[in-house]
């Protein structure tokens, strides 16, 4: 969206999507879930092209690390936006880098911590000590963006136009493009 935001004013907000809901908190090697998921033909379709696209962005995929229940990092995520959506921004974009290109789990507690910590999200290790503050508001969230949504990343712009999965800068731009028509 930086190929975008020159040209165009707009504001991003995350919503809530679980893409495996009973996920364990623990954890579980995400090739070994990419591969269960989707077959190992299509597991290795997706990770070559995954990679194009970030080194399209001057990033490197990673496939290593864990995947698994991502309430913690989406009640963070919800809690930061309390503080602007540049800080949810900023939190979200921590958190992609953190899971996509370094390995690092995304449910785990520190790994949350250390992005809010390096974000500017305040009061972030009080707020995930009770497993219920911002549990509702993830729940109610969850029931209204969730449907029809198949994967993520998910980006709806103007309410109409539809971007699904991770996506060059290009497709943002044609959409922007079109949304201001």
């Amino acid at each position: 969206m930086d190929i975008a935001k020159d040209q165009f004013d707009f504001e991003v907000r995350w919503h809530p999507y679980f893409l495996n809901p009973s996920a364990p908190k623990e954890g579980i090697p995400k090739s070994d879930f990419y591969k269960q998921k989707f077959g190992a033909g299509q597991y290795e379709r997706m990770m070559s092209r995954m990679t194009e696209v970030f080194r399209g962005v001057g990033l490197e995929y990673n496939t290593s690390g864990l995947t698994g229940n991502t309430l913690d990092s989406h009640r963070l995520i919800n809690f930061a936006a309390l503080q602007g959506y540049d800080k949810q921004n900023a939190l979200v974009e921590e958190l992609f880098l953190n899971y996509f290109c370094q390995g690092k789990y995304i449910g785990d507690r520190q790994v949350l911590l250390d992005a809010a910590i390096k974000v500017g999200v305040q009061g972030a290790a009080e707020f995930l000590e009770d497993p219920n503050s911002g549990l509702k508001e993830v729940n109610e969230e969850l029931e209204k963006y969730s449907s029809g949504n198949s994967g993520v990343p998910n980006y709806v712009i103007n309410g109409k136009h539809r971007i699904n999965g991770g996506q060059p800068p290009e497709v943002f731009l044609r959409a922007f493009q079109a949304a201001a028509q």
